[in-house]
């Protein structure tokens, strides 16, 4: 196969991913001002008409917006690529007086600050226009700047160290490099996930033990009760950023932590809060985590054993426009151009995460032994979020990771019954 049949391939699926994301977000916006008018029956009588039309219109401008946005973004790659703009950038960096491991650094770098530079302005309108039109954002100009350069250094100081030693397996180890990069690089992520709830969030947030009081007895006595050990319970100060809020636990064995957003404990009831949390517990005791650990690791392999086929393969790259073969450049055409060629799989991960929410729900509901306060926090979660009451039917199944909030209540309605 050519160069000039791959960009054609290629084409095809960036149009048909495009066409398809469009065709799904133009259904959903039509039929939530199809729906504007009246609150839908599931929520008749629980949220009221006010709430129920900032929900729309909180939804209709992140829509328009993703459209505008989308369309922009996924120009801009397609100029990068019709252009040669990525073989350009190699070239500049191969003639740097540097390491050829040093000099694909370089130019993967290059590529994420170009693509990052053009996604910049909509990240600023996102936040502290659309956002702050609605009452969520937090964030001040200078808490922007400060995380986006936390964000750089914590990139560099992690990324560095893991790409010359991918270089290195890719150039050293033979036929069956991918083996042991995976190997390696599995490994890594492991470490990764027992550190980064201990080491790297708390760069950005403060995280603070929840004080003795009724609420920890109350999430003590549950954990132990669904034989769930932690390190702590922890709130953390979500409120600097955004007033969303969410409640979640991060780590691996021993290092596992319940975390609350400040903004949760300040608005919602005891009740509500130990059934969200035991729905989060659900996640851990149904395996969730380490099945999807499992099913990543699946990828990878998958991943790293596609890499080792192509690394070696002159019209890839020359479709591209590369001059010459490069392990950068394999890695860039994988982490920028490969969405095309995946997002019909999108349906399959979806699918697989809200059965699991369903499954932790119905964990939560056994566990707590009713579903009102899992109910209660989930309506008061949807009003305080303006979530979306009426999505497109074939978009939620497309985009959607939770089932919609009639789909869970309605579930938890029926897990409850199965009680007695």
């Amino acid at each position: 196969m050519g160069a000039q049949a791959i960009l054609l391939i290629f084409l095809v699926f960036f149009f048909l991913d495009f066409g398809w994301d469009l065709t799904l977000t133009l259904l959903n916006l039509g039929h939530v001002r199809k729906n504007a008018a009246v609150v839908p029956a599931a929520f008749a009588g629980v949220v009221d008409t006010e709430t129920h039309a900032r929900s729309v219109s909180y939804t209709l401008v992140h829509g328009r917006f993703g459209l505008v946005s989308g369309a922009v973004l996924s120009a801009a790659l397609l100029a990068i690529v019709l252009t040669g703009s990525l073989g350009l950038l190699d070239s500049i960096a191969r003639s740097l007086p540097l390491h050829p491991y040093l000099q694909g650094i370089l130019f993967m770098a290059a590529v994420s600050l170009v693509f990052g530079v053009i996604q910049l302005p909509f990240t600023l309108y996102s936040t502290f226009a659309i956002e702050a039109r609605f009452g969520f954002n937090k964030t001040t100009p200078k808490l922007f700047v400060i995380d986006m350069l936390k964000g750089l250094a914590i990139s560099a100081v992690i990324g560095i160290p893991v790409l010359l030693a991918l270089f290195w397996f890719m150039d050293r180890t033979g036929t069956f490099w991918w083996i042991w990069a995976f190997a390696a690089m599995t490994a890594f992520q492991l470490v990764l996930s027992i550190l980064a709830p201990l080491v790297i969030a708390p760069m950005f947030n403060k995280f603070t033990p929840l004080p003795d009081g009724p609420l920890k007895n109350r999430i003590t006595t549950l954990a132990s009760r669904l034989d769930f050990r932690t390190r702590g319970i922890f709130v953390v100060d979500s409120s600097k950023r955004s007033r969303h809020s969410n409640a979640y636990f991060t780590g691996l064995g021993r290092a596992k932590r319940i975390v609350l957003f400040d903004t949760l404990v300040s608005s919602h009831t005891e009740e509500e809060i130990v059934s969200v949390l035991a729905h989060e517990i659900g996640h851990e005791k149904r395996n969730h985590i380490k099945k999807g650990l499992a099913i990543s690791v699946a990828i990878s392999l998958v991943g790293f054993w596609i890499l080792s086929l192509l690394v070696h393969w002159p019209p890839l790259y020359q479709a591209f426009g590369f001059a010459q073969p490069g392990y950068h450049s394999l890695l860039v055409l994988l982490a920028f151009c490969s969405g095309p060629f995946t997002f019909f799989l999108q349906p399959l991960f979806t699918a697989r995460s809200r059965k699991q929410e369903y499954e932790a729900d119905r964990f939560a509901v056994q566990g707590v032994g009713s579903a009102a306060g899992l109910k209660s926090a989930l309506l008061r979660l949807c009003k305080d979020n303006l979530s979306n009451l009426s999505p497109h039917p074939l978009y939620s199944f497309f985009h959607y990771s939770h089932p919609t909030l009639a789909e869970r209540i309605a579930a938890l309605d029926r897990a409850e019954a199965s009680l007695a």
